[in-house]
């Protein structure tokens, strides 16, 4: 059997940036060393496993082009979340996803430029 051990992203600054996605999430930051820093969720899932913590790697290249993976994130309320995270630092970006009118979900960057989008409840068939 094979288990994803943690997503891992790289990053200028561990400390900041997991606690801006401690805040986003609502999970801990559980471990913080010289090399990076540890997120991790604290509820289990339905099967009593728990999803894979996110590591932020300390990396000292410049983030240059749009990630290849990012997150969905399925609040219950779009816009409200979407404010929320503004006033934790987050942005609204474009990356082109104004072009078409189907697009449902905002693109936002974190506080170190990574991508992620909020989507809005019906984007994953809830």
């Amino acid at each position: 059997m094979l288990k994803i051990g943690y997503i891992t992203v790289d990053c200028k600054d561990p400390v900041a940036i997991s606690a801006f996605w401690e805040k986003v999430l609502g999970w801990k930051v559980t471990y913080v060393d010289e090399t990076g820093a540890m997120l991790e969720n604290t509820l289990k899932l339905e099967n009593g496993e728990k999803f894979p913590p996110i590591l932020f790697y300390k990396n000292p290249d410049q983030k240059v082009v749009k990630n290849r993976l990012h997150f969905d994130l399925s609040p219950d309320d779009q816009a409200t979340e979407v404010l929320r995270i503004e006033g934790l630092g987050g942005e609204r970006i474009e990356i082109g996803q104004s072009a078409d009118p189907a697009t449902t979900w905002v693109v936002m960057a974190d506080i170190e430029g990574n991508e992620f989008c909020v989507l809005k409840n019906q984007d994953l068939g809830q």
